[in-house]
């Protein structure tokens, strides 16, 4: 009788120690989150716009969660490195990455072999930010042709097949990509000269080597104030609050086929696949908290970007219609990398 009296109580206690150990390790994987630093991935060079947003996240973020947030800046194959990197750690809300619209919507298509699926392997968080870019042209050669506006490009390119180039920082960059949908949109035909970075690109125009480019607003908006670089277009989809008088490529392309043009370098968070979706919820709430504050809306005005934040949904979403828009981009324009 006491020998099953015993094996009763052993066999209870046994049972309510694992109902009680069960929520205790939930909790610590998810509801005590985080216990330790977290690692934030750029897969760009240090000093750059991304790299400059990470570190100013990572350190409201370190307020909000109570542990220090390391940038970790691992470049390489367009981002591609930095980005496969967080792909492949473990799915605990420790490592997280800035993707851009080239590691997750332009190289998929780009590269001939990826070492990670854009979609299959992260968990989207929010998008942080868009930087639009701008058309611009040599304000000589603008004058020379007679173009002023977008429409007068277009119609002296469709007159004038192949005469005008444009230059881009490279095969594959948002510059190229977007001079090619440009191409393709308005049904017109333009000679790319691609350049070993965005700022030879830019040289070139203000030198008259080339005629026109796609620049980012950021970097052409000293030289268009300064009227070295003639701007036409913003082109994303609506107009850029630090040059609220430019219209968009698709308002000033209206009935030449242009209607829905809308490209911009955006950078946004995510997590390896598989992470919790209590975390990447609570990571969103901070991130996106932040996004709204004044000090960040500043800091993002400085390098021409503009808040973005989104739900992990909506950022996933987005993804999926980047990747199915610049794979045909691509595709149209040949461009590979490898």
């Amino acid at each position: 009788m006491l020998k099953t009296l015993l094996s009763a109580t052993l066999t209870a206690t046994v049972a309510a120690t694992l109902a009680f150990a069960a929520p205790a390790q939930a909790a610590t994987a998810t509801g005590n989150w985080p216990t330790k630093p977290l690692r934030f991935v750029v897969p760009y060079p240090a000093g750059g716009p991304l790299d400059t947003v990470a570190r100013a996240i990572g350190e409201k973020l370190r307020d909000s969660l109570g542990q220090p947030v390391v940038v970790e800046n691992k470049p390489g194959a367009g981002g591609n490195l930095g980005a496969d990197f967080v792909a492949k750690q473990p799915a605990d809300g420790y490592t997280i990455v800035m993707g851009a619209v080239a590691t997750h919507a332009i190289n998929p298509t780009l590269f001939t072999k990826m070492p990670y699926d854009p979609i299959k392997d992260f968990a989207p968080i929010t998008l942080v930010a868009d930087v639009p870019n701008v058309l611009v042209m040599h304000p000589g050669k603008a004058a020379e042709l007679h173009i002023n506006n977008v429409r007068d490009l277009v119609e002296y390119a469709r007159k004038h097949p192949g005469k005008l180039d444009y230059a881009s920082g490279g095969n594959g960059s948002a510059g190229h990509l977007s001079g090619e949908l440009f191409k393709s949109m308005a049904r017109i035909s333009m000679v790319h000269i691609p350049y070993n970075g965005a700022s030879p690109a830019q040289l070139s125009v203000l030198s008259g080597q080339t005629d026109l480019i796609f620049d980012n607003l950021a970097s052409a908006s000293a030289n268009i104030k300064a009227g070295k670089l003639k701007a036409f277009a913003v082109t994303t989809a609506g107009r850029a609050a630090s040059f609220p008088e430019l219209p968009t490529i698709a308002e000033a392309g209206k009935g030449l086929g242009l209607e829905g043009f809308d490209i911009s370098t955006w950078f946004g968070v995510l997590a390896p696949a598989g992470t919790p979706r209590d975390i990447v919820d609570r990571l969103n709430h901070d991130i996106v908290a932040i996004l709204k504050t004044d000090d960040m809306k500043a800091r993002l005005a400085r390098i021409g970007a503009q808040p973005a934040p989104t739900t992990p949904e909506q950022f996933g979403a987005l993804i999926q219609r980047e990747l199915k828009k610049y794979g045909q981009v691509v595709k149209v324009s040949g461009a590979k990398v490898d």
